[in-house]
């Protein structure tokens, strides 16, 4: 009795409740991400494809009537999903089996359906127009994203805080001035993803190894209505140009470039996110916390950046995924192979659903991080004197004393200072143990210690690098959406 419980379970439709749902879509990707890689959507650009190569295939004089277009288009939209799967099931083969259950919706057109065509024709275009739409959600994104770091990095321009190399204390910077170092990676990706949809061509109308050799027999040897039937097609699917040469597949680089660049994103939220994550340790900047968020089960105290964390990990995701495009390219063979079929159904949906959900983390983060100036002067404090020490020397010799004695009184002093510091635990006394040496007696030591003295060309910088690089930016976007991110967990 227990097995043919099983049985009988397992016989019917899962339950979404006991069937496996990607994170990528649960989680992090938007609304408008996860619908565009849905079954529905990849079977209605199919759909879109076959009426378009029918519809010019009617307009170049092929026997394909306005009665068969009409009935293709009343039903291009009414997807039947259960269907195709199980036509699948008896054809063992996707898109033929998409082609029988479109052909059920529109029996009359069935005879003139995929005409010339061969599978690639349908998904590899079809990869494309998705793809093309996926890079145009990224791209509003990023638009989003730079706009939002360049609000804050105009808001902190001047506020000085301590810069580091190798994570140890260095020369003074502004909050501002480390804020454009996020923006500008993220300015490239948007450059480099305007660059990827401008120069994405159509595969073309090629048949089953790229000669266009089923669509010269229908007209006849005339190799010049193949070319205009293409450029039909092409035109009707919003394409200016075709791929100059393919296999029976376009060429996998394209993927792989694609999924590139997305790499190159993840690498910048990763970094951006990492520092957020540092600076949150040492409470200068952290990530917007909600007012019910808990940090911790068990520290009640604790303000995780889980947001900067989970950024990360998906990061780190994407950039993986490159390589998978790379080994795509190298293993076509020939015309073409069917093993980068299983990995692309996977590769290309899962590099933009979670590079879109790294972006609405990083927007939000980008938009709502908090700034704790009283900490970050507490941190300067500790350190300036250290950094003053050159303008010190400098004024000391200036008022007659000996520079190589100075240096050492100062290298002596300063050395003193850091062990009470490190092995004491007590503030930074450099500067009481400089004012007390008579050497030093002609410098007025309090007149140096202003931060904004040790900020170099920040705030300048902020300002040349806004209106030199992002206003043109954002002025060629002016009409791009800013989208809000959908952060519900």
């Amino acid at each position: 009795m227990k097995k043919k419980s099983i049985k009988t379970a397992r016989s019917k439709t899962p339950d979404a409740r006991h069937v496996y749902e990607s994170p990528l879509v649960g989680r992090n990707a938007s609304r408008d991400m996860s619908e565009l890689f849905s079954m529905h959507r990849r079977a209605l650009t199919w759909r879109r494809i076959w009426v378009a190569l029918a519809e010019a295939q009617h307009e170049m004089g092929l026997p394909v009537s306005v009665a068969q277009l009409k009935s293709l288009r009343a039903s291009m939209s009414n997807v039947d999903l259960k269907a195709a799967r199980e036509h699948e099931k008896k054809l063992r083969h996707d898109v033929m089996a998409h082609v029988h259950a479109f052909g059920d919706q529109a029996p009359s057109a069935r005879g003139i359906l995929h005409l010339g065509a061969t599978s690639m024709d349908i998904v590899d275009n079809a990869d494309l127009i998705l793809m093309r739409e996926a890079m145009v959600i990224i791209r509003d994104w990023l638009v989003s994203t730079v706009a939002a770091l360049a609000d804050r990095a105009r808001e902190f321009r001047q506020l000085p805080c301590l810069g580091f190399t190798h994570y140890q204390p260095a020369q003074l910077t502004t909050v501002g001035k480390r804020v454009t170092l996020w923006c500008a990676d993220f300015a490239r990706d948007l450059e480099e993803i305007d660059r990827r949809i401008r120069e994405l061509r159509f595969r073309g109308i090629r048949g089953a190894t790229g000669t266009q050799a089923s669509f010269l027999s229908l007209f006849n040897g005339n190799a010049a209505k193949v070319q205009k039937l293409e450029r039909l097609v092409a035109r009707k699917l919003g394409f200016d140009e075709c791929e100059p040469v393919v296999g029976q597949t376009y060429s996998r680089k394209i993927d792989a470039h694609i999924v590139a660049a997305l790499a190159n994103i993840a690498a910048g939220a990763h970094k951006f996110a990492n520092d957020i994550r540092l600076l949150a340790n040492l409470k200068e900047i952290e990530e917007p916390f909600g007012k019910s968020q808990i940090g911790s089960s068990a520290m009640a105290y604790k303000r995780n950046p889980m947001l900067c964390e989970r950024a990360t990990g998906l990061a780190r995701f994407v950039i993986s995924l490159a390589q998978s495009g790379f080994q795509n390219a190298a293993e076509q063979w020939l015309e073409r192979t069917l093993d980068d079929s299983s990995n692309k159904r996977l590769l290309i949906p899962e590099a933009f659903l979670a590079t879109d959900g790294i972006l609405q983390i990083v927007t939000h983060v980008a938009r709502g991080f908090v700034v704790y100036p009283n900490v970050i002067r507490a941190r300067i404090d500790a350190e300036l004197p250290f950094m003053a020490t050159e303008d010190i020397l400098m004024q000391a010799v200036a008022a007659g004393g000996d520079r190589q004695d100075l240096h050492e009184r100062i290298r002596i002093h300063s050395q003193a200072a850091a062990a009470e510091v490190k092995h004491c635990g007590r503030p930074n006394d450099l500067l009481a143990r400089l004012k007390a040496d008579p050497a030093f007696g002609g410098v007025k030591i309090d007149r140096l210690m202003k931060p904004e003295s040790f900020t170099g060309l920040s705030a300048n910088q902020v300002d040349s690098f806004l209106k030199g690089t992002i206003a043109p930016l954002l002025r060629r976007h002016r009409g791009t959406s800013r989208r809000d991110p959908e952060i519900s967990v």
